[in-house]
C-alpha cells in the first residue's frame, strides 16, 4: 500500500466561502495545519494555500486550492507534477451531501458522484480515479433543485459542531491512513456517530 504524501482540502476562495458547507474539506486541512502550528501560505504555483507539515512522522503536503470548486484539478495537478506524486497518494477531502453532519467517510476511488471538485481533479488527473477521497458529511436540503445554495450557505450552530466533530475524529485516525492501513483508519472513523 503506498503511503499518503498529500492532503488536499476542496473548497471555494475568498471570506464569503469559508464558513460555507461547501468547504468542509479545506475546514479539515485548515485544522490539520492549526494543530501543528504551520500557517497555510499562499503559494501562486500551487494555486493555493499550501504548507508542508509533519504528521504522524511522515512529510505531508497539506493543500487548500484557491481555484473556484469546478476548477480544483488545476492545483492538485500542479503539486503532483511539482513533487511528482501519484493519484494513490493523495487524500482529497471534500463535502459530501449524501452523508449527515457528524459523519466522514473514507473511500478508495470512485466516481465523482456529480461533485464539481472531484469531477475536474479526476479530469485533470487524466481520467484516474483511484485516489483516497474523505467525504465529510454535510447533509442534503431534501431536493435536487435546493442543493447549490444548501452548499453553499452556513451550517447552522449544531450542525457545524458535528461536522468538527467528525473533523477531530478524522485527525485522530490519520496516522493509520497515512501509513497505509486504510482498514484500522476506516474501521475507527466509519463506527463514528458525531
Amino acid at each position: 500500500m503506498s503511503q499518503l504524501k498529500a492532503i488536499i482540502g476542496l473548497g471555494n476562495p475568498g471570506p464569503e466561502y469559508d464558513a460555507t458547507r461547501h468547504n468542509a474539506g479545506a475546514w479539515l486541512v485548515e485544522a490539520l495545519a492549526d494543530e501543528v502550528n504551520q500557517p497555510l501560505r499562499p503559494e501562486r504555483k500551487f494555486l493555493g494555500h499550501y504548507a508542508k507539515v509533519r504528521l504522524a512522522d511522515s512529510d505531508i503536503h497539506l493543500l487548500s486550492p484557491q481555484t473556484f470548486m469546478n476548477r480544483s484539478g488545476g492545483a492538485v495537478a500542479a503539486l503532483c507534477q511539482f513533487f511528482k506524486l501519484t493519484p494513490q497518494e493523495l487524500l482529497i477531502a471534500h463535502d459530501e451531501l449524501d452523508i449527515a453532519p457528524g459523519i466522514a467517510r473514507y473511500k478508495q476511488g470512485g466516481g465523482h458522484g456529480g461533485h464539481n471538485g472531484l469531477r475536474d481533479t479526476i479530469s485533470a488527473l487524466g481520467g484516474v480515479r483511484d485516489f483516497h477521497r474523505l467525504r465529510i458529511g454535510i447533509g442534503h436540503p431534501g431536493e435536487a433543485r435546493q442543493v447549490v445554495n444548501y452548499v453553499l450557505s452556513r451550517p447552522g450552530k449544531t450542525e457545524r459542531a458535528a461536522i468538527d466533530a467528525a473533523i477531530d475524529e478524522i485527525k485522530a485516525t490519520l496516522p493509520d491512513a497515512i501509513h497505509g492501513d486504510w482498514a484500522k483508519a476506516m474501521n475507527r472513523l466509519h463506527s463514528f456517530k458525531g
